[in-house]
């Protein structure tokens, strides 16, 4: 699992920025490069949902499950760091790892929180699966599953932690890294989401389709050979 070297503290992404960054670039480099952010009633659902699952303090076992919320995790080798919303540890007395001040052991399976439903592209997937790596790194264990769970369908999705998933969560990561280094916001493409995006009044998209500067004097020299031809 590698997606750079010896990646400095201070240039490490947030892992939830890999969501943003699956649903559009543009928008988690105006979030995580130019620091902008609006609210809208979508964002506030999920931060209420959130702050249900973040409580530090909360450990409880019940039925061979440890769960402990609002866990702090990090990877050097990917460069991220983050919180998992649920972190369960389920007892595997074969394949699980030792915890301190329990007895057993257990294999972390990350949980994520989520308002509205499933979405068609994998942005909440990738969110997990790097949740799985910073963990299989942290505690020297493998992980085969997540969970995400949808506040509006009231239920949890499984995420199989997939060998195409993981490359995807590198991929996305090196590219990221390196518009971070050189402070890039890319280009927007519209899109029928962009509707429903709250930082739509600072993206700015419908200004996409002005051309820019250049390419109108291209076309205006154009339109005049034509008509002296």
């Amino acid at each position: 699992m590698e997606c750079s070297n010896f990646i400095e503290e201070d240039e490490y992404l947030s892992i939830s920025g890999i969501q943003h960054f699956e649903f559009c670039k543009r928008q988690w480099a105006l979030i995580h490069i130019e620091k902008l952010w609006t609210e809208n009633y979508l964002t506030i659902d999920g931060e209420l949902m959130h702050k249900n699952a973040h409580n530090e303090k909360f450990i409880e076992f019940r039925e061979g499950v440890l769960t402990t919320r609002s866990m702090r995790v990090v990877s050097r080798e990917l460069g991220v760091v983050g919180q998992c919303d649920v972190v369960e540890f389920q007892q595997d007395e074969i394949n699980g790892i030792e915890l301190f001040n329990h007895y057993g052991k257990f294999i972390p399976i990350p949980v994520e929180y989520k308002r509205g439903r499933p979405k068609k592209g994998l942005e909440d997937k990738l969110q997990v699966v790097c949740q799985a790596m910073c963990l299989e790194e942290m505690l020297c264990c493998d992980i085969n599953k997540g969970f995400i769970y949808y506040g509006e369908i009231r239920h949890r999705e499984t995420v199989e932690i997939t060998n195409e998933l993981r490359n995807r969560v590198q991929s996305d990561l090196k590219e990221m890294h390196l518009l971070f280094k050189n402070q890039v916001t890319p280009k927007v493409k519209i899109r029928k989401s962009c509707k429903a995006c709250s930082l739509s009044e600072l993206c700015l998209p419908v200004l996409s389709k002005v051309k820019s500067g250049k390419q109108y004097i291209i076309d205006l020299l154009s339109e005049k050979n034509e008509k002296t031809t």
